[in-house]
């Protein structure tokens, strides 16, 4: 089946048409408007630097449902001891520039380029896209992105500079997810540490059933910081 090139209209073929591979689509641009109307179909994009864009729906997706995020007594423990401070939608910039250097740093290939950068810290301002920080002696030593969609959190990417920061951040995340009736975090690539946490696979036509029932609205939750500012 030919990949579908996408024209200046913000439309994308239904997911069950993507490839093996899971790439649905070719072209296009990071507009506001079009990462949303990806997002609110489980398709993400996912290119290297100076490549067309490339989108992107998975099946077998991993998936982690709130309340089956599993902590150990290890991790567990070093929560109830650490100094490690943790804030939201503080530092968006620097989270996902981190995310881009510690890829690029350790040699792995990134695809947060910087357009994919100035894409996603303009869906932060209009209230789509949400960090986590976590500082540690007042630098900034583990994070995480992603996308925010009624009640669906797609997870884009996450850093940790010392042991267990990244970690902490999504632990994080995921109360808070819980305190705002979030159902379903899109892990979109499986990694054996996000299995140990509690994260499992589910089919593509699951994923979407899912995705149609979670989201019902596409309007933008705001800065969840001020949720901070509000109950402190």
């Amino acid at each position: 089946m030919p990949v579908f090139r996408l024209s200046k209209q913000v439309l994308f073929p239904p997911p069950e048409l993507a490839e093996e591979s899971g790439l649905v689509a070719v072209g296009g641009d990071l507009s506001s408007e079009r990462l949303i109307a990806a997002y609110s179909r489980g398709i993400f994009p996912w290119y290297g630097e100076g490549d067309p864009i490339l989108w992107w729906f998975t099946s077998p997706r991993l998936v982690l449902f709130p309340s089956e995020l599993r902590v150990s007594r290890r991790l567990a423990r070093y929560l109830r001891t650490t100094g490690i401070r943790v804030t939201v939608d503080a530092a968006f910039s620097e989270v996902i520039g981190m995310c881009a250097d510690i890829r690029t740093d350790t040699r792995r290939e990134t695809w947060i380029s910087t357009e994919m950068q100035q894409a996603y810290v303009r869906l932060h301002d209009l209230g789509y896209a949400h960090s986590v920080e976590c500082w540690s002696d007042g630098g900034l030593v583990g994070g995480l992105y992603g996308v925010a969609l009624d009640r669906v959190f797609f997870g884009e990417s996450m850093f940790s500079t010392i042991s267990n920061a990244s970690k902490i951040g999504l632990i994080h995340l995921v109360a808070r997810l819980r305190k705002r009736s979030f159902q379903l975090i899109d892990c979109q690539m499986t990694t054996q540490h996000l299995l140990r946490l509690g994260a499992r696979e589910i089919t593509g036509e699951r994923f979407s059933d899912l995705l149609r029932r979670y989201i019902q609205s596409t309007a933008p939750d705001g800065n969840w910081n001020n949720d901070t500012k509000k109950n402190s």
